[in-house]
């Protein structure tokens, strides 16, 4: 399933659109799930990292679509934009925020049939390369993070840090729940403060383990699963 949202102030425009998704995935057997959203400030508010797409009318009421997008992107970098206008000029703008494609008003099937395609095909192609986790931020709203990106995991004082290329994420929870959700990823415990994402390991020597340039403590307790679990995943 691919996950939609249509961000749009018009009715009449939005239902269009979602009948254009409806008829593309009758046509093309893809299953979408579509959230229709009617102005972007509360699209931002309940953001939660869920889609894979989003239809951004830029002519909005409030927030504009270009500036929510820009708001989008410090939430989520990898999801798909496509923006929907009746005034194209402001669409070559997109490149600001990595937008996909735009759609002009108003829509012609078989113009967003084809814009759509190059959509679809982006999400697939991303989805089997990079598998994504939505985290809940302490300071609230929403991160996506992509799991092959993420160092490792540390609970600090009943908070969860994500130790990842792109900074690190301060969250709530427990790091068994964490554990859980990265079981099939290539990650590890070295001890009861640290999961590993394997592939940053660069050295084992006595009780210390090199992840990425850090150096983390790794317990007796869970030394040998620890070494075992590397032994599988260099072998593997």
């Amino acid at each position: 399933m691919i996950k939609t949202a249509i961000v749009e102030d018009e009715a009449a425009a939005a239902a269009h659109l979602a009948d254009c998704l409806k008829r593309y995935g009758e046509e093309n057997g893809v299953v979408f799930s579509c959230d229709v959203y009617d102005g972007s400030v509360a699209f931002l508010e309940s953001y939660d990292g869920r889609y894979d797409m989003v239809f951004m009318d830029i002519e909005m009421e409030h927030l504009d679509g270009m500036s929510a997008a820009k708001r989008l992107r410090e939430m989520d970098r990898s999801v798909e934009i496509i923006f929907v206008t009746n005034m194209a000029r402001y669409a070559i703008k997109g490149y600001e925020v990595d937008a996909l494609d735009f759609v002009v008003k108003p829509v012609v099937y078989h113009d967003f049939e084809f814009r759509l395609k190059k959509a679809v095909d982006r999400c697939r192609s991303k989805r089997s390369a990079e598998r994504a986790i939505s985290v809940g931020l302490k300071g609230g709203g929403y991160a996506k993070l992509i799991v092959s990106h993420i160092k490792y995991v540390e609970i600090m004082k009943h908070r969860i840090v994500y130790h990842t290329e792109d900074g690190d994420y301060e969250s709530h929870g427990t790091l068994k729940n964490v554990e859980r959700e990265l079981c099939d990823a290539g990650f590890a415990r070295c001890n009861s403060c640290y999961l590993v994402n394997l592939k940053y390991v660069n050295s084992v020597r006595d009780m210390m383990c090199d992840v990425a340039g850090e150096k983390l403590k790794v317990s007796q307790p869970r030394k040998k699963e620890f070494l075992q679990a590397l032994g599988r995943f260099i072998g593997g």
